[in-house]
């Protein structure tokens, strides 16, 4: 049999006996400190001498760092598969993208029975498993609307709410010998997963002959199936190597509950058999492999694209359309995309990798995505590339003291708010927990402490950003100051920022407060809201939204948060806002900052595929002109949100000039949402006539208009920077602002 040339790994097999109870979550972890790709474990739940495999593998996931970990192989007649399909998702996400799933059709069947398990006779064993990995995938499946519905006779979902979606695209492995079982692993396996004790001479042969034919047969190429084989620890590396340079296995398991064997293995074993393939590979010209696309995935790439010239760090974690992970990146928050290619760096060096790469593709559009909120839709596009640096999503705390903190660029808000609240710290960011630091801290950030605290680029001390060229550069108030002035505001044209260091502020208790108004004479509301927020106390920020509920009344939502957890002080702060307009409902809570941005869920699937179309304006007041002009827009029904977010106050207290960010006398940032057919484009240039500016966050347009988003002294000066940082053009995809 053919060498698939895929890279070689090596894992443990340990049995999962519960006496001692600690023995093997200790042998997982020495399997990881002896550098093993991965750790497994089998599954018989009716064998009280055992412990639950899915519980055991939990509990190594949470004392280990970097091993994958699979049961070898779980037990479908006692594992429902859309519960051990989410199990497996929440492990996956909580591990960091560690979980793989091997999957056995059954066996034992008194004990299953006696489990409350039912008897299946081979054929519908065969069934089953198919069925429930049909059934698993549906509920891993997010991109698709509507409940989860798969599966047949003996699994089924009808209709089963989906998700979450795991970290990563879990490989299935099946435990398969015979040809009903190894065509299953051929049309819909990941890899095959037999163990060498149970084989005859001949076997692998003949196994690997049966999956190849049923993977051509369905459109697969043989090598997108992993060979996996669990062997014996006294197997000589002469033999080991022979499986795989003649049988195709590239994945060796060792049998063992000795950490002496272990070590013996890793030390002796494992790197003779690395070495002796590595040399007959060379001399043969066999090109090691990683992902392996069939003809059905490989029809979809889109034109304009070298796949081939992928930089070999990243290709294993590349996402295409024909992969099943390409659902994700079919939408963001509230629009569609199909990108070509995704490429997902999980260090510095990749980012550099990626951005090297996109340089020699011009051609196509090129997307920055860091969790996938951006209103704008420019993280993902239609053809082209998208760098997803979501894996990159550190928070670490450098100093309490100070409040210094390091984000990554894939993190979200909640989850640096979650981080920082234990230590009486916050950051400003923006209203909603799920949108990425990466995209909002290089363009200003209008949070909830706006007026208290400034924006939240006001609050960044450095950057480390990958540029067009592919070098990183470190910017901060002594070091790139021209690149450093240009990130804080207009970041996402000067290149991929890898690292965040913010200064956090002291934060306690919060008040936040919602009220609903009758808003039927809009322009009145308005009047009163923008003279209330410009003389309020700076302890409260807060937003009104204008919209139409059931019934076709017209209200005003207005969210506050005060920064106060003094009763009294709370209430004279939000006592004025009883005057503005007939109240309809008010709700006042008080909490911490991460409550207040967790107060709307951050892990809704990104399901997003119209075209909503987005205006922005920022302006010094409201005043009858402005509050006119957008109280017809509402009365046209050309903006069913409309939304008034209140700056001001220390954002003001800035100079002008100190960032790219340079509307800092705006006391408000008006945001519509409509379409071409509502006719808000339209009705928009009338708003524009009393505005001073515009956020570009909250803008759709293209070509975009940097005239509005950057006032005429900082556009000069950003024009010069871009031909200075990106000369090229490269990052052109996200308000582009053209080189001098």
């Amino acid at each position: 049999m053919p060498d698939y040339g895929h890279p070689l790994r090596f894992g443990t097999f340990i049995t999962p006996t519960n006496a001692p109870a600690q023995r093997p979550v200790d042998l997982a972890i020495a399997s990881e400190r002896l550098g093993y790709d991965l750790v497994t474990f089998q599954d018989h739940p009716y064998q009280p001498g055992f412990h639950d495999t899915w519980t055991l593998l939990t509990w190594v996931a949470a004392q280990t760092s970097r091993i994958q970990i699979s049961g070898n192989v779980l037990n479908i007649p006692l594992r429902q598969p859309a519960v051990l399909a989410r199990s497996a998702a929440s492990l996956d996400l909580l591990s960091g993208g560690r979980v793989a799933m091997g999957l056995g059709s059954g066996g034992f069947w008194e004990a299953i029975e006696a489990m409350g398990g039912r008897r299946l006779r081979p054929g519908e064993a065969v069934e089953a498993l198919d069925e429930a990995i049909e059934v698993i995938r549906a509920i891993w499946d997010t991109s698709v609307r509507g409940g989860a519905r798969a599966g047949g006779d003996h699994h089924r979902v009808a209709g089963a709410k989906r998700g979450p979606a795991p970290a990563h695209d879990i490989p299935i492995w099946i435990g398969a010998y015979k040809p009903r079982m190894l065509r299953l692993t051929g049309r819909s396996g990941d890899g095959w997963l037999p163990s060498l004790p149970y084989l005859q001479p001949g076997d692998l042969a003949r196994g690997n002959a049966v999956i190849d034919a049923a993977a051509e047969d369905a459109g697969r190429d043989p090598r997108e199936i992993t060979r996996l084989l669990n062997l014996q620890p006294n197997l000589p590396a002469e033999e080991i190597a022979r499986l795989a340079l003649e049988d195709g296995m590239s994945t060796f398991i060792v049998m063992g509950d000795d950490e002496r064997t272990l070590e013996r293995f890793a030390g002796e074993i494992v790197p003779a058999v690395r070495e002796m393939v590595g040399d007959e590979r060379a001399s043969r010209g066999t090109a090691v492999t990683g992902r392996v696309r069939g003809a059905a995935a490989l029809a979809q790439r889109r034109p304009g694209i070298d796949y081939d010239a992928v930089p070999p760090s990243l290709t294993e974690r590349t996402i295409e359309p024909g992969d099943r992970a390409y659902g994700r990146y079919r939408s963001t928050y509230l629009r569609g995309g199909r990108p070509g290619l995704v490429l997902r760096p999980e260090a510095v060096g990749e980012v550099q990798d990626a951005v090297t790469f996109a340089a020699t593709q011009r051609e196509v559009p090129l997307g920055v995505l860091s969790a996938g909120h951006g209103v704008s839709g420019r993280s993902v596009n239609d053809g082209g590339l998208v760098i997803d640096v979501s894996a990159m999503n550190d928070v670490a705390i450098l100093d309490a003291e100070s409040g210094r903190v390091r984000v990554g660029p894939g993190a979200r808000w909640i989850d640096v708010a979650r981080a920082l609240a234990p230590r009486g710290l916050a950051i400003t960011s923006g209203d909603f927990g799920g949108v990425g630091v990466g995209g909002l801290a290089t363009a200003g950030g209008i949070g909830w402490f706006a007026r208290e605290h400034g924006l939240t680029i006001d609050h960044l001390r450095a950057v480390e950003i990958v540029l067009a060229d592919g070098t990183l550069r470190r910017a901060s108030a002594s070091e790139n100051q021209d690149l450093f002035w240009a990130v804080r505001g207009a970041g996402q044209n000067f290149g991929i920022v890898t690292a965040f260091e913010f200064e956090a502020a002291r934060v306690g208790q919060v008040g936040f407060a919602q009220f609903v108004f009758d808003a039927t004479d809009t322009a009145d509301l308005l009047s009163r809201w923008g003279e209330f927020m410009e003389n309020a106390d700076r302890a409260v920020s807060g937003q009104v939204a204008l919209s139409t509920v059931q019934g076709g009344q017209r209200v005003g939502q207005a969210m506050l948060v005060v920064d106060s957890d003094d009763p009294d002080q709370l209430i004279g702060h939000l006592q004025p806002i009883a005057q503005l307009g007939p109240l309809v409902d008010q709700r006042v809570t008080m909490g911490s900052y991460d409550d207040v941005v967790g107060a709307f869920p951050a892990d809704e699937p990104q399901r997003g595929q119209g075209e909503p179309t987005f205006r922005s304006a920022l302006a010094n007041h409201l005043d009858p002109d402005m509050t006119r002009a957008l109280a017809e827009i509402v009365d046209r029904g050309a903006a069913p949100l409309l939304q008034i977010r209140s700056v001001g106050g220390a954002v003001a207290d800035v100079p002008a000039d100190e960032t790219a960010y340079g509307w800092r006398d705006a006391n408000f940032s008006i945001v519509a949402v409509g379409s071409a057919a509502t006719g808000l484009p339209e009705a928009w240039q009338r708003v524009e006539e009393h505005a001073d500016g515009m956020y570009l966050s909250f803008d759709t347009r293209t070509p975009a208009p940097v005239e509005r988003a950057f006032p005429p002294a900082h556009l000069t000066r950003l024009r010069r920077l871009k031909r200075e940082y990106d000369p090229t053009g490269l990052f052109r995809d996200n308000f582009f602002i053209a080189p001098e």
